[in-house]
């Protein structure tokens, strides 16, 4: 396992200072008020770069939509990256991206910094194909996880199983559940 102590030290005293991530915007659909990515990032920036940290996200190819990796990047040149979220897109055009997109950075910082999302804006995301999952191939990530002997190897798994979820919220939290209840037994 990379050593991140000066990372993780930074990465405590920024949570610590995180704001809250503001409604400051109105869905026209449910007219409902939500946290945009705008107030999400506003919430953690100033204390993640106080405490010399950078936020970068990521994107990468996806079949299906928008994929963004969310990573802090410590001044000791440090880093952590933080999984993968994949946003299926639900339109084939630049507002179906565009909106997956906004979508996938805005949940994805908010798992990476612990900020609970308070309203869910992404309906254009939502109204997505249906995205076939293939239970047994995930049954056997989940094994792998299982099976893994350290830290290294759970993440080699977690990312496999992760990335096998192809955004599928229920098995994402499944793999995320199974990840850290296993990590617990290298923690020590």
């Amino acid at each position: 396992m990379e050593d991140i102590k000066q990372l993780a030290t930074a990465l405590v005293k920024a949570q610590k200072a995180f704001g809250p991530a503001l409604k400051q915007s109105t869905n026209p659909h449910f007219k409902s008020r939500y946290a945009d990515l705008a107030a999400c990032v506003e919430a953690v920036i100033d204390s993640l770069n106080e405490n010399g940290i950078a936020l970068i996200q990521h994107t990468h190819e996806s079949a299906v939509g928008v994929t963004v990796e969310t990573m802090f990047l410590h001044e000791s040149g440090e880093n952590m990256r933080c999984g993968w979220l994949t946003v299926p897109a639900a339109r084939q055009d630049p507002q179906g991206y565009g909106s997956a997109l906004t979508y996938a950075r805005r949940y994805s910082l908010m798992a990476a910094c612990g900020i609970a999302p308070e309203d869910d804006d992404g309906n254009a995301a939502s109204k997505r194909p249906e995205i076939k999952i293939n239970e047994s191939q995930m049954v056997d990530h989940m094994s792998s996880m299982e099976a893994a002997t350290n830290q290294d190897e759970l993440k080699a798994a977690y990312v496999k199983a992760f990335a096998a979820c192809n955004g599928d919220a229920v098995w994402q939290k499944k793999v995320v559940s199974k990840k850290d209840e296993i990590k617990g037994r290298f923690e020590s």
